[in-house]
């Protein structure tokens, strides 16, 4: 596998000395082709203000992020919206869909705004809602689906253009244990599926669990890492393992989904 990602140095302070905040302090790691990589940390660590120094929603301080050989903070105008676009899909805690329109018409959203044809538009949309189980709700707005239609909705959305990279920024935290286990098992699939690289944040040891390397963050700098690596090992028993480090954090979960 070859990097996809790669993040150096990177520093996010807010404020000036002696009151400054150091939301990321030196943060290096590299993301590899077809991997889903976990971050984790209690809140307030720097793991959502990593995601989004990605995603172009916050300037860091100082550092680079390196995406396929080109560093992003350079990017402007159509080339940073093709980034925004097309190199990654976002996929948001809360859904951040558009109440006045439908499943179908809030998914295709990015294929309308990138000209994609409505033959392709209409293949892709076909594609994945039949893998993510949406079909029945292409047609409803939502209003009418439930929390895990929903996300799964928003995950054909962020997919559709198939970016070089899926950030999920804590995609399980406003759904109950039952359709959090079924976007997980969802994300796992399209990665082990079709090589889809995944990088998630989340405080749910549960979701990292689905992971196959996970990073953890603490005061802004990456303190230890754990792969899923071992022969044979269960979900049930990286989950046990990750507990143990969060538990150094004061986090982590009372069942294994």
């Amino acid at each position: 596998m070859k990097p996809i990602l790669k993040i150096n140095s990177l520093k996010k302070y807010y404020g000036k000395t002696p009151n400054q905040t150091k939301a990321l302090d030196g943060i290096t790691l590299q993301v590899m082709e077809g991997e889903f990589l976990g971050i984790m940390g209690s809140s307030g660590s720097g793991k959502s203000t990593l995601l989004n120094c990605i995603a172009t929603v916050i300037k860091p301080s100082s550092g680079t992020i390196d995406m396929n050989g080109a560093e992003i903070q350079q990017l402007s105008g159509a080339k940073l919206a093709d980034y925004r676009g097309k190199e990654i899909g976002y996929l948001f805690q809360n859904f951040e869909l558009l109440d006045n329109l439908t499943g179908r018409e809030n998914i295709l959203i990015p294929l309308s705004l990138h000209k994609v044809s409505e033959k392709e538009s209409t293949e892709r949309l076909h594609k994945l809602t039949e893998y993510l189980e949406i079909t029945d709700v292409l047609d409803k707005f939502p209003s009418q689906m439930s929390g895990g239609q929903k996300q799964r909705v928003a995950a054909a959305r962020a997919l559709i253009l198939n970016p070089k990279i899926i950030l999920a920024d804590e995609p399980t935290g406003a759904l109950d244990s039952k359709n959090a286990k079924a976007l997980m098992e969802k994300l796992e699939g399209l990665n082990s599926d079709t090589n889809a690289t995944i990088l998630m944040v989340t405080h749910d040891s549960n979701a990292a669990s689905y992971c196959k390397r996970i990073l953890f963050i603490q005061d802004g700098v990456i303190f230890h890492e754990l792969r899923r690596d071992i022969p044979k090992e269960s979900r049930q028993e990286f989950y046990a393992r990750i507990l143990k480090v969060m538990a150094q954090l004061g986090g982590g979960s009372a069942n294994v989904l």
